[in-house]
């Protein structure tokens, strides 16, 4: 059997669909869904059994013959700002199940979040040793960080164990996300519905308007990672957290265009300040460096462009139109 926790969102909605293709129905979901569109998620997929997350810890001893562990599932609201929930959700929760993994000899791969790195003057180096360096700059973040310094801090880990930190991934899935929806999704609505895209303005005078830069990665790329990490043989000196990113930085200028490109409509792009909770905890620059990940011998296939990336996208939401 093999858990997926978060197997309704976004990412790992595509992790199950992934899993499926490749023959694997002997899934246990957990995930909370309750009265949220998630469900739409599932369409199309399969899944053995259900938990709920509330249940799922109490039932976990019970479950027999685990042959991996992806846990996706967490409170990745970065505007959360109860520390309690967080640490419970994030932290605990994730604990409790590298903690087994331990004890069971299971293979684990978890959800990190480039939002460990903070503004980025320290870099977005993951090598175990530069990790201390860093200071997140939302309780979000805070909980990733403090997760990802507990486990290596272990002295005893699973066979295998992965932390991946996605940088801004974006595709399909999304809908159910509401604020926190990746750019790219929001802009899609957004041009569609107005026919304009609009833009935070930049508060960094090192930055033009527009010409803040992420590393936007399709979700496509994402899962096909995750996938390898587990299906591949690897060797226990290879468990460790990784970036995971496209490895480029590309601007929100760059973006509008390949999305009104895309759409076959005429650039229009309207500049609006940024919100005040946000000023304080806006990245501006994101590049993941992707040697170490590089490295794993498997990891060979060429990421999607931007461009690539928003095509695919726009492909798949007219076919599943939601």
């Amino acid at each position: 059997m093999i858990i997926l926790t978060g197997g309704a969102g976004f990412i790992g909605s595509h992790l199950l669909k992934k899993l499926n293709d490749r023959g694997e129905k002997n899934i246990l979901l957990v995930d909370h869904l309750a009265s949220s569109s998630k469900w739409k998620n599932l369409l199309g997929t399969y899944f053995s059994s259900y938990e709920s997350k509330e249940d799922f810890l109490l039932k976990l001893k019970n479950i027999k013959n685990i042959k991996a562990i992806f846990h996706l599932g967490a409170c990745s609201s970065t505007t959360e700002n109860n520390l309690d929930y967080l640490i419970k959700n994030n932290l605990e929760y994730s604990k409790t199940l590298f903690s087994y993994a331990t004890e069971k000899k299971i293979i684990f791969i978890y959800a990190s979040s480039a939002s460990v790195y903070g503004n980025g003057e320290k870099g977005y180096s993951d090598e175990h040793n530069k990790h201390e360096c860093y200071r997140p700059l939302n309780p979000y973040g805070f909980s990733k960080y403090i997760f990802d310094s507990w486990v290596l801090s272990q002295k005893n880990t699973p066979p295998l164990w992965f932390g991946l930190r996605f940088f801004n991934v974006y595709g399909e899935n999304e809908h159910h996300k509401g604020f926190m929806k990746s750019v790219v999704s929001k802009a899609y609505e957004e041009i569609l519905a107005t026919g304009s895209l609009k833009l935070f303005k930049s508060h960094n005078p090192d930055y033009k308007d527009g010409e803040q830069k992420r590393d936007f990665i399709y979700v496509e790329d994402v899962v096909s990672v995750l996938f390898q990490l587990w299906d591949k043989k690897l060797l226990e000196s290879d468990s460790g957290i990784y970036n995971l990113g496209s490895g480029e930085a590309r601007s929100f200028h760059d973006l509008g265009r390949a999305m009104f490109k895309a759409l076959q409509k005429k650039e229009n792009v309207a500049w609006t300040p940024m919100p005040e909770d946000l000023k304080n905890q806006y990245q501006y620059y994101t590049k993941a460096p992707m040697e170490k990940l590089r490295s794993l011998s498997f990891i060979d296939q060429k990421f999607h462009s931007l461009e690539e990336g928003i095509h695919a996208f726009f492909r798949k939401k007219k076919i599943l139109n939601f």
